[in-house]
């Protein structure tokens, strides 16, 4: 049986599925992905063309860059795909769209010579704390 990976936007608007084996998972560091995401880096994960399909809604589409489409929810603006014509035949998923995102782990990164200074790629919580945590402690000593 295949691998079906499904997603959507924030609104639910646009479903999407993916049937098979990801071709790549990888943190883009690039400056237009982190304008388009507002993120410090993007993780995006590529299927080829003929393995996706949208289930329902449209991806409106943004041309970023010479041949460089970005797509995204026109309703609630989530962003969802790229495609790059040094790479055809395969669509780019930012995999926070995933509904299994947790099995989309990165093994590099493109345009690493773009990241902020300050972004650190490891996932996980930090000192046996999430970030949000340490935050909510913090405030709390604070008080």
């Amino acid at each position: 049986m295949a691998e079906i990976y499904e997603g959507r936007c924030l609104c639910g608007d646009i479903h999407f599925k993916a049937t098979g084996k990801p071709k790549w998972v990888l943190w883009c560091h690039c400056q237009s992905c982190r304008r388009h995401s507002g993120a410090p880096a993007s993780v995006f994960v590529a299927f080829a063309d003929d393995a996706v399909s949208l289930t329902s809604g449209v991806i409106a589409k943004f041309e970023s860059s010479p041949g460089v489409e970005r797509g995204f929810c026109a309703r609630c603006g989530s962003t969802l795909t790229c495609s790059n014509p040094k790479l055809p035949g395969e669509t780019h998923f930012h995999i926070g769209a995933f509904e299994r995102a947790d099995e989309l782990t990165p093994t590099g990164s493109f345009f690493a010579e773009e990241r902020v200074p300050w972004f650190d790629t490891r996932s996980g919580p930090f000192d046996g704390l999430s970030a949000l945590a340490q935050v909510a402690l913090k405030r709390e000593r604070r008080d």
